[in-house]
């Protein structure tokens, strides 16, 4: 028997070479055009034509602020796109608008209790845009002179700095030396001054030094000359959660509990404080609330109290989209003891709109391995990719999926970058799927530990003869 051994150098570059790439990592979008009308395919989503329209509609109506404290439900058997539909409309929301996604599981903490860790949950997905007023200097730099002491340790220096109507000149100390410095300033750069924190932004190079090629890269960017004053007044914008005020004013390590993860429980005083200040911002104008998304994936692991809070939660002034997410049909609510349509109760399904996924077809997995191969860079042979697209139809989409990087492995060690037919095949041998899992289970029964705590053990390997009465009862 030979070992193979590889070189160590070897295995770290192939260990930096590698990605970690999500189950979801290749969906940028809803695929909608400017008319909410969904293509075939687009950004990273396949089909549900149906369910992606009406998340369109939902979009808009959250950019246009005109939808807060709805209950959307997305239901569908599993592997149909729910979770994909919610990425989709995460992405198509932007930075700006608060999207917070959290499992039903997630809720129940030792840490937190289960009102607690929604209400958190809820607060994250409102955002406040509040703005202020701020001085900056803004204009053309003209010089940079730095004077370094001997020891190297005090330095001074002056900034000259111009518009198209002045020009000034500015006493610079260590702090906005090393500003510039940090920011590789150089003359002939168009830059912004924050007066209060001294922070520095370089907005783009002159025109009027579009001649200097040495100082230019191929990513420079160019920009006008500022006009006017070299002082100015601007707004601006700054965009947090609800949560983010609430743990700053809550704990006596105020904005760094937000990096170490630290909330614990808040104090009802202390919430209401704080929507009575959002309120009187409001009413000034100094700040604006931005109503984001919930999405609240396996919502049937969630109990009857659980349901309750959402039904309060979503008649609160402030109260983003809560969507759902099920693939349970007729089940049992948690807590009780009848069952509902999607293990919800009856006054939050009557609460809700709802969109339905369906199975995809053979064309449709066909397209979507395609994509998770290119997202996750394998190369598949035609042949390969028809092999997958059967496994798919006759087994489940996200088997499938799995078996993509198991298979590119195979292809690997035999020394191929491209994935053929019987690389999936060996795959398909090595790793079960659900059904042969169960299958196997089932006959082989007798060898697994029961409710009970019996179990039969068969001594040696394969073909070794079998004591009828070895059960052995671990119960007791």
């Amino acid at each position: 028997m030979s070992i193979q051994t590889s070189d160590g150098a070897e295995t770290s570059d192939s260990l930096k070479s590698l990605s970690l790439i999500a189950s979801h990592s290749h969906i940028t979008g809803l695929g909608l055009d400017d008319n909410l009308q969904p293509s075939e395919t687009g950004d990273g989503m396949v089909g549900q034509i149906k369910a992606r329209r009406a998340a369109g509609i939902i979009l808009k109506m959250v950019q246009n602020g005109t939808i807060a404290g709805r209950a959307v439900l997305v239901a569908g058997p599993p592997s149909t796109g729910k979770t994909a539909l919610a990425m989709g409309l995460s992405q198509s929301l932007g930075k700006d608008v608060p999207f917070t996604a959290i499992a039903g599981s997630e809720i129940f903490s030792l840490e937190l209790s289960k009102t607690e860790a929604l209400t958190q949950a809820f607060r994250k997905s409102i955002g406040i845009k509040i703005k202020e007023e701020t001085e900056l200097i803004e204009g053309e730099v003209v010089e940079i002179q730095i004077d370094r002491s001997i020891t190297g340790g005090h330095k001074q220096g002056k900034l000259t700095i111009k518009t198209t109507d002045m020009e000034t000149i500015y006493e610079l100390g260590n702090k906005m030396i090393d500003g510039l410095t940090k920011e590789k300033v150089l003359a002939g750069d168009v830059i912004s001054i924050d007066k209060a924190s001294g922070k520095i932004t370089k907005l783009g190079r002159s025109f009027a030094r579009s001649r200097d090629y040495d100082a230019m890269g191929a990513d420079t960017r160019f920009v006008q000359c500022p006009e006017g004053e070299l002082q100015k007044r601007k707004t601006v914008v700054h965009t947090v959660s609800l949560h983010e005020i609430d743990v700053i004013n809550s704990r006596t390590q105020g904005f760094l509990a937000l990096f170490t993860g630290d909330t614990g429980e808040i104090r009802p005083e202390v919430r209401d404080q704080i929507n009575t200040k959002v309120a009187e911002w409001k009413e000034e104008g100094k700040a604006e609330i931005v109503p984001g998304v919930l999405f609240l994936d396996e919502v049937h692991m969630l109990d009857i109290e659980c349901f309750s809070f959402i039904n309060r939660a979503l008649e609160d002034e402030f109260a983003p989209i809560v969507m759902m997410a099920t693939n349970r049909g007729i089940s049992k609510t948690r807590g009780t003891n009848y069952k509902s349509p999607h293990g919800l109760p009856l006054d939050l399904l009557d609460r809700s709109i709802i969109i339905t996924t369906s199975s995809y077809n053979e064309q449709e997995i066909k397209t979507i391995l395609s994509i998770r191969a290119q997202e996750e860079e394998v190369e598949l042979s035609a042949d390969a990719l028809d092999l997958l697209t059967k496994t798919g139809v006759e087994t489940s989409l996200r088997y499938s999926a799995n078996l993509i990087a198991v298979s590119q492995q195979i292809a690997l060690k035999r020394k191929s970058a491209v994935v053929e037919p019987a690389d999936v095949k060996r795959a398909f041998l090595l790793f079960l799927d659900s059904a042969r899992s169960v299958k196997y289970v089932q006959e082989n029964v007798e060898q697994y530990i029961d409710d009970e705590g019996k179990v039969e053990i068969s001594k040696g390997g394969a073909g070794a003869p079998v004591i009828d009465d070895s059960a052995m009862d671990t119960s007791a």
